[in-house]
């Protein structure tokens, strides 16, 4: 695609002096600039996501917060109910206020988390702290899939979610990173730097056009179009069928024609979500079950992160090729073999091989998933689909930490801790592979 880097001034709206929007005198970003915002949003929300599993050794040391592994894995938890309401809010909420203003908005809340988190004297409030934290990431990571996705032509709506999107890879790098690197100091200091996200607010809301599909929908069809005329989008003219209906924007994704791919979708963000949340969450202290020590179990885990991010990317241009569907199942498979084989306990070097290649099985499988949702939805359907999805998705989210905690204090072996994740990465790869071809959609 080719877009130009000469920013473009915004259309004036009736009642607003000339070359001035509702926002003030402001031009349309070029987009790669929309695309290194969206990448910074992802790395610090995948920070703030993964700082919770790099810090899991250390919380269960603090004699201030006094928790077992029950109790971290319920901690854990939260953040995937938190998730389920801020998707939830966000899937109900999109057609009135838009993506920007949603992903202002959830920045501002998970912000907010993490500064209770940094805080908490007790292990209620640091709880309290991780809600508070998952109900920010909730609206933020289906709005900043579906804005990316509304701002790309149809055919590379997979690679500009993946370059987006590996930066949620990158950040979630930084947290295990970090850890190593602050042995010996409070963890505490791993979420005060999660509250960096909150100085992008201004800058993104007043730099990023809002999506055509929006401006569409609030009247604005001048702006609209000069945003798809930079891009190089198709029109986003809306067909009535596409509105999103009543009962919280659920009424279309369960239409003729689309409510098996969304039963399908739910079922795939279920699985993808488990991963995400269940191995994030303790992958490091499940490498400590098996002998590794603490040092070397972050380090694994930077090394995954490393393998989302170059998976995503990859995994993105290829979709351009074979699929997006295609690629979605072999991330699932990649990482329900990656675990399968983790649980022979390799050699060293063939343990790390293993770690990265499964960071795209077990977290691109839920990132490019987002791409499939995003390409098998009507534009105007997409923020609704895409946030629906993932509330139901949190469910897995939920079920994931706890899921860890279980096994790890259960009497099953070791080798339990990867059968019990490898399970629903291939019940995903079946998820993916039903999922219908939709009519004027691309694969």
């Amino acid at each position: 695609m080719t877009t130009t880097h000469q920013e473009q001034k915004v259309p004036a709206k009736p009642g607003t002096p000339s070359g001035q929007s509702p926002r003030g005198n402001r031009t349309i970003a070029s987009q790669g600039l929309v695309l290194f915002i969206a990448w910074v949003i992802s790395a610090m929300e995948g920070y703030d996501l993964a700082v919770y599993g790099a810090s899991v050794p250390a919380i269960l040391q603090d004699p201030g917060l006094n928790v077992d592994l029950a109790q971290v894995g319920i901690m854990g938890s939260v953040v995937g109910i938190g998730m389920l309401f801020g998707a939830g809010f966000a899937g109900a909420m999109v057609h009135r206020f838009g993506h920007l203003r949603l992903i202002a908005f959830g920045i501002a809340i998970f912000s907010l988390g993490m500064v209770a988190n940094a805080l908490a004297p007790t292990a209620a409030v640091f709880g309290i702290g991780r809600l508070v934290v998952g109900v920010g990431l909730g609206i933020v990571l289906p709005m900043v899939n579906a804005y990316v996705s509304d701002i790309s032509e149809p055919r590379k709506v997979a690679r500009n979610v993946g370059l987006a999107m590996s930066g949620y890879a990158i950040g979630a790098m930084c947290a295990p990173l970090l850890a190593a690197l602050l042995m010996g100091q409070s963890y505490r200091w791993l979420y005060i730097i999660g509250i960096a996200p909150v100085v992008l607010v201004a800058f993104m809301y007043r730099r990023l056009p809002d999506s055509p599909v929006f401006l569409r929908r609030k009247g604005n069809e001048e702006l609209a179009a000069l945003i798809e005329a930079k891009y190089n989008l198709p029109s986003t003219k809306a067909n009535p069928s596409d509105r999103p209906g009543r009962f919280l924007g659920l009424g279309a994704l369960f239409a003729p024609g689309v409510r098996t791919s969304t039963l399908l979708f739910w079922a795939l963000s279920f699985c993808g979500l488990l991963l995400v949340f269940g191995i994030s969450a303790w992958l490091p202290t499940m490498l400590q079950a098996i002998g590794y020590s603490l040092g070397s179990a972050l380090i694994q885990t930077v090394a995954m992160w490393a393998g989302v991010a170059t998976g995503v990317i990859l995994g993105g241009r290829i979709a351009e090729v074979i699929g997006t569907k295609a690629i979605v199942i072999c991330a699932f498979l990649v990482g329900a073999i990656s675990l399968l084989l983790m649980s022979l306990q390799p050699p060293v070097w063939i343990f790390y091989i293993l770690v990265f290649v499964s960071g795209f099985g077990f977290i691109g499988s839920q990132i490019l998933g987002n791409a499939l949702i995003a390409t098998r939805y009507a534009p105007a359907l997409r923020g609704n689909g895409l946030s629906w999805a993932l509330a139901i998705g949190r469910v897995g989210a939920i079920v994931g930490p706890s899921l860890g905690a279980w096994v790890l204090t259960s009497p099953l072996s070791d080798e339990w801790n990867f059968y019990a994740f490898a399970i629903p990465a291939l019940v995903g790869a079946t998820a993916a592979a039903l999922v219908p071809r939709m009519v004027g959609r691309s694969s």
